[in-house]
Order: structure tokens, then sequence, then C-alpha cells
């Protein structure tokens, strides 16, 4: 299974840096770049990717990418930016990796697609598992469960790198939690993953420890702790 990247331009592990080996690989069609900085189209997704150690230069490129007071939005970010970039956010969080996940289809399932974002953007506003765009339902398959009609309970696929895939936005609805919604769509999201052969990963704020001990539960084990930070570009350095 592939782990390492030959690209000099990404870090050792395609985990450390998801965002970008997606960007550089399964997801290249939906990235922008200047320079080696690298982001998602808008209205797919909120990451954006510096390169390890970045110069002054990449932090100059960065600003022509977003703009003036532009979102810088990071998981693992270990440099700094430069002092004037405001800090918005900064949540610790946790990237964990499936060791003996239970995959399994869903007869209840279904597949989601544009026809479903507002239903599924309307899901995300009331449950907020994280950021989800008009189009983020393109960065892989999304799955739902339906009663009477109603979107009730989804999970889907996120950042791409090669040999894994991101299991991300598993949300229930309030009413009607407690019925093993959440495990039954991550067993099948996750099944679809490991029919190609990948290994399902997934990231989740450290705070959430109701839904870390899910997932510890369902057999992912902790990778990592890291800082999902968001900074704002100055004025002047998008000129």
């Amino acid at each position: 299974m592939p782990t390492k990247s030959a690209d000099p331009s990404v870090p050792s592990h395609v985990l450390d840096d998801p965002a970008r080996a997606s960007l550089l690989g399964a997801h290249a069609r939906f990235a922008e770049s200047v320079g080696a900085v690298l982001r998602y189209d808008p209205e797919v997704s909120v990451f954006v990717s510096v390169p390890p150690n970045p110069g002054e230069h990449d932090w100059r490129d960065a600003a022509k990418l977003l703009g003036p007071g532009g979102r810088l939005a990071v998981g693992g970010l270990t440099a700094t930016p430069p002092p004037d970039w405001e800090q918005i956010m900064n949540v610790p969080g946790v990237q964990m990796i499936a060791e003996d996940v239970a995959a399994a289809p869903d007869p209840e399932a279904v597949r989601l697609g544009a026809a479903d974002v507002p239903e599924m953007l309307a899901l995300i506003e009331r449950t907020n598992p994280g950021p989800f765009l008009p189009r983020t339902v393109e960065m892989g398959t999304y799955l739902g469960i339906r009663r009477e009609g109603r979107l009730i309970a989804m999970a889907g696929e996120r950042l791409h790198p090669p040999g894994f895939t991101e299991i991300s936005a598993v949300c229930t609805d309030a009413d009607a939690r407690g019925q093993g919604l959440a495990t039954r769509l991550v067993h099948a999201v996750a099944h679809g993953i490991v029919e190609r052969g990948e290994t399902p990963f997934l990231h989740a704020s450290a705070a959430n420890v109701t839904a870390i001990r899910l997932y510890e539960a369902l057999g992912f084990r902790l990778r990592r702790e890291l800082l999902f930070a968001a900074y704002l570009v100055p004025v002047r350095d998008a000129d």
C-alpha cells in the first residue's frame, strides 16, 4: 500500500498533509495553485496546503492565491505564518486510521448526489459535523439514510491521498440518534473504500469525546494529534 510520496513538495507520509496529497493526485481536477501553494476550488472544500518548511515566497504565493482577506484553512500545519496573518481558528483535533473496521454495505443507505445537496447542506447546518460546501459531494461517495423521504443521516468520502480515503460528514439528526445510523453509515462508506483496496481514515475534534469513542469502537486508532487552524491574509500581502 503506498504511503510515501516521491514528490519533494509533499511530506514523507501522505497522511501528514492529506489535502496536498489529494490535490496532487486523485483530486487534481479541483486544484488551484500559485507556486507550490495549493487549494481546493472554494465551492468544493476549504482546505489549503502550503509546502513543508515554507519560505517567505510561499506565504506571498498563498496571499496571491487566496486574495485580500482570504482564509488559509489548514490541518496539522507545523510552520508558523507571518506575524501579521491573523489567526481566527485553532481547534485541537485527532487523525485516526482504520485498524480493524467491520466494513459492510447497508441496504437502507442510498447514494447522494447533486440533486440532494440542498438537503445535505440543511442537515449539516443542523448537526455541524464540519465544513461542507455546495460541491463537496463531488469529492467522493456520499451515502444517506432517509425516513419518510427525509434525509436524517449521512456520511461520505472527502480527502483522497494515495492509498487512503477520508470518511467525513458523519452526522445524524437529533431526533434520529441512538439508532446506530452513524455506525451503519461509517461501515457502508468504509466498505466502498476497502473494496478499492484503500484504507479509511478520519479526523475529529479532540473535544468530541463521544465521536472518538465511537470511532475507536468501530476499529479506528489514533495516528496523531493535530491542530485545525485558519488565518486571514493581510490585505497588503495580497496586493
